[in-house]
């Protein structure tokens, strides 16, 4: 699981996730470029504009990654962690502007068809674009999977996108070598309307974050236990959490004995937050102290009829 994940880790993974998005987008651009100069197909195209927002997409991830891994300072005391998010944020106007290109030109190829030339070429370009995404979600999965970094999964979704795109084109080219060119930009507009699905998830995550909600349920309780499981804890209320980039942020009140000195109910409290970032490498974990008697007294005046 990611949460147990050291913060040097983390950094090499996103490194490497970053940097192999870069250059297999690259590298498709030019293979793409070639096959629509040649083809002159629609869809070729629609998978071209696709791969050239994603190289931009992966750009911003590979200065927004290295900039949220950067240490608090005295400025952004509480890290650069939300670069993440606001990446992708930003991948997602680009692949909005995308599908909305690419309907545009879908639409204008119905109303204007145009027969597709040279498709082996074409369905070559796209089964070597096929093996290079391939290869680089399983790179971007393995990474995924140790950190959770909201802008790799974004930059997931979109060569997740690219290899539906592209099988998609591979069937649409063969449909024209029989003699269906019509099919061509009805499969564009088919891969414009996925796009802007694959937008709206990457950006509705990147706001979640960007809002502070909270951490998932489940990770939430096992916060929950690990406070209450402490020895001398009498009960836990308040936990708020929230995550930026990296690092989890996690604020409770811990009830305790009245009677404990300020020494012992301190020493309880480092147990707790050594205990939680035990769990959550390099969490910022506050907690505050509260005597049992007058937390039991608020709670009844709450539940008191008015």
């Amino acid at each position: 699981m990611h949460h147990d994940l050291t913060p040097a880790e983390r950094a090499r993974l996103l490194h490497l996730a970053t940097t192999a998005s870069v250059l297999t987008a690259s590298v498709l651009i030019a293979g793409k470029l070639a096959a629509w100069l040649m083809t002159g197909s629609v869809s070729v195209l629609a998978s071209l504009v696709d791969s050239t927002m994603d190289v931009l997409a992966s750009l911003i991830n590979l200065v927004a990654v290295r900039y949220a891994l950067q240490p608090a300072d005295a400025d952004h005391r509480f890290g650069h962690g939300k670069a993440e998010a606001l990446a992708g944020l930003g991948q997602a106007t680009f692949i909005a502007g995308s599908a909305l290109f690419l309907m545009l030109q879908a639409v204008d190829r119905l109303l204007r068809p145009q027969p597709i030339g040279e498709l082996m070429v074409g369905i070559t370009v796209m089964g070597f674009a096929i093996a290079a995404t391939a290869a680089l979600l399983l790179v971007q999965r393995h990474v995924i999977r140790r950190t959770g970094s909201t802008a790799i999964k974004a930059d997931s979704l979109h060569y997740l996108t690219d290899l539906a795109t592209n099988l998609s084109i591979i069937v649409a080219l063969l449909f024209g070598a029989f003699g269906y060119p019509g099919l061509d930009p009805l499969f564009a507009l088919a891969i414009a309307l996925y796009i802007l699905k694959s937008a709206w998830s990457i950006g509705a995550e990147a706001v979640d974050l960007l809002m502070d909600r909270e951490l998932p349920e489940a990770l939430q309780a096992r916060i929950f236990d690990i406070a209450a499981g402490e020895a001398g804890v009498l009960g836990v209320h308040d936990l708020r959490t929230r995550q930026s980039g990296h690092t989890y942020f996690v604020q409770m009140h811990l009830e305790l004995d009245d009677a404990l000195p300020l020494v012992a109910a301190h020493a309880i409290a480092e147990r707790v937050e050594a205990a939680i970032r035990g769990a959550l490498p390099g969490a910022e974990v506050i907690i505050h102290e509260d005597p049992a008697s007058i937390v039991q007294r608020l709670r009844t005046h709450a539940g008191a009829p008015a």
